[in-house]
């Protein structure tokens, strides 16, 4: 398994060869520089520490300008390690990592995390029914319904499905298909939506 740090540019459409509307999201995958590799005799197993989108060296904290500074690349601001990573040369410290890595057909798994939506009632979290509109209902149309027993266990049960924090968690979408590679701009366009908002970072692994 391979992959790649990548940023959310938004959506579009293509068309396939038989004229049929294909909706794609445009990610924005590399290039990502090798800032650490792993090894089993080291650490215990095989990985490749990708980073990706550079940031000034002011904000940067003196730890992490020395490990890209062995690496000999610039300050980067997001850092993520895959194992295995799997190239048909071996990486080296400072090595680029392009979206060549990819090919039109391929199946890869985009995580990222969700939008926030905020505090939620339970329709809009869960996609609950909601109450009666008739027989005397005027207040219960986006209620939960019962959350319990009065007799027993006359109280209620961990983990119900109930109003909350809505979304800001990390969220893998799998088996999507690669429908392109732009390899000069280094846009990635994979069929169906990914997580997050635009511009947000995400993970792209190759089945």
């Amino acid at each position: 398994m391979s992959g790649i740090i990548g940023k959310k540019l938004g959506m579009t459409r293509l068309f396939d060869e038989s004229g049929q509307r294909v909706v794609v999201t445009i990610i924005e995958a590399g290039p990502c520089y090798v800032t650490d590799i792993k090894n089993k005799e080291t650490h215990g197993y095989d990985a490749v520490q990708l980073g990706f989108d550079e940031k000034r060296e002011k904000v940067t904290t003196k730890p992490l300008l020395g490990h890209f500074k062995r690496a000999g690349v610039k300050a980067l601001r997001v850092v993520k390690e895959f194992r295995p990573f799997v190239t048909d040369e071996p990486l080296k410290l400072g090595d680029q990592v392009t979206v060549d890595i990819f090919n039109e057909g391929d199946i890869v798994n985009v995580t990222g995390i969700s939008k926030g939506r905020g505090f939620a009632g339970p329709i809009k979290r869960y996609g609950f029914g909601g109450g009666p509109k008739t027989h005397g209902q005027s207040d219960r149309h986006r209620a939960p319904g019962s959350i319990g027993q009065s007799s027993y266990p006359s109280r209620v049960i961990k983990g119900l499905k109930m109003a909350g924090r809505m979304g800001g968690k990390r969220v893998t979408v799998k088996n999507l298909e690669v429908v392109k590679v732009d390899k000069e701009n280094n846009y990635l366009m994979v069929k169906g939506s990914v997580p997050g908002h635009i511009k947000n970072y995400v993970f792209i692994k190759k089945r």
